[in-house]
């Protein structure tokens, strides 16, 4: 599998919209409280596009029918922004999917890195993070890269049914 990790562009917005509304499904999230009902998620590369903001996608180019047409294929992605309503040195991992076929490539742990690096370079102290308790995987992959629990949520995501929160200190 080859795959390239890339800033989004508007053509990826509707692409990585239904990866992450089909991960979703598949995790048996609520729909209410989640990702899954962001208005911004059709949008992503506009809202990226704001300050200390970046959202990556990974997209497959090594399938040549695709390649033949100038396509990809989105596979996943993750982006890092300022927390919304919280502490101004404190930004949030967000919106981190992949389709089954690049879950256990290390394509996630790639990434990961990529958002942290681009956390540190915009002049965040700490990353945060919320997410679902049944996606065991992703909690792993944090606590591996140095993400902790926490026992009650920061600043204001409007994503309540995501009771799982972590952080990690980026200094």
């Amino acid at each position: 599998m080859e795959a390239n990790i890339r800033e989004i562009q508007p053509k990826d917005n509707r692409h990585i919209a239904a990866l992450i509304r089909q991960v979703l499904i598949e995790h048996d999230a609520p729909r209410v409280g989640t990702a899954y009902a962001d208005t911004s998620l059709d949008a992503l590369s506009e809202v990226y596009a704001a300050a200390n903001s970046v959202y990556y996608i990974v997209a497959l180019t090594s399938d040549s029918s695709l390649m033949d047409r100038g396509e990809e294929k989105v596979i996943g992605g993750c982006g890092i922004a300022p927390l919304e309503h919280g502490d101004p040195k404190i930004c949030e991992l967000q919106k981190m999917y992949f389709a089954p076929e690049a879950r256990g490539t290390g394509l996630a742990a790639k990434l990961l890195q990529k958002c942290l690096d681009a956390a540190k370079s915009f002049g965040f102290t700490k990353c945060y993070l919320e997410t679902l308790p049944n996606m065991d995987a992703a909690q792993k992959l944090y606590s591996r890269f140095g993400f902790t629990y926490l026992d009650a949520p920061l600043g204001n995501t409007g994503h309540s049914s995501c009771p799982v929160w972590m952080i990690k200190n980026l200094v």
